[in-house]
């Protein structure tokens, strides 16, 4: 697997599981029915670091991106977004995006890390966890699930460096 940082061309690759996700209103706090053009402005907002990941023929089959979650005094406080084509998951690809982007992090600078908002029954917890996310606290029922219902929206932290 390749990851190397996303170009402008790149963004056809990257819609498809880009909207799979997004509106299965399962793991994002995004609205369900965004538009491609809105979709592009937001993942790929030149505010923001993007990655793909690329199997073996070249596919694109995930993305990440790096931006500060804060500004001002507390711009060493990244944020990241995290996506892998359905069909691809359970092989790394994740894994992969999350050491790659918690490397990016720390060699530009930032000195944590913080998700705002990860749903609860979002299996990339264990993720996560696994990787050295503690999480700070749960937003009570903030998220209609459509499955599960009204779930918590924990917000994540991690130390880098």
């Amino acid at each position: 697997m390749l990851i190397r940082e996303a170009v402008a061309e790149d963004w056809p690759r990257i819609w498809p599981f880009w909207h799979r996700i997004v509106a299965a209103a399962e793991t994002y706090a995004w609205d369900p029915d965004t538009s491609e053009e809105a979709a592009r402005e937001l993942w790929m907002s030149p505010a923001k670091r993007v990655y793909v990941a690329e199997d073996a023929s070249g596919a694109v089959i995930g993305s990440a991106y790096l931006v500060p979650n804060y500004g001002g005094p507390a711009a060493g406080v990244a944020n990241a977004g995290f996506m892998v084509d359905p069909d691809r998951a359970g092989r790394g690809t994740g894994r992969a995006l999350a050491e790659h982007i918690l490397a990016e992090a720390e060699a530009q600078g930032y000195r944590a890390m913080v998700f705002n908002a990860v749903v609860e029954t979002n299996p990339a917890v264990q993720l996560w966890t696994s990787l050295g996310f503690t999480i700070l606290g749960t937003v009570p029922e903030a998220f209609e699930h459509p499955r599960h219902g009204r779930v918590g929206l924990h917000i994540m932290y991690r130390a880098l460096g």
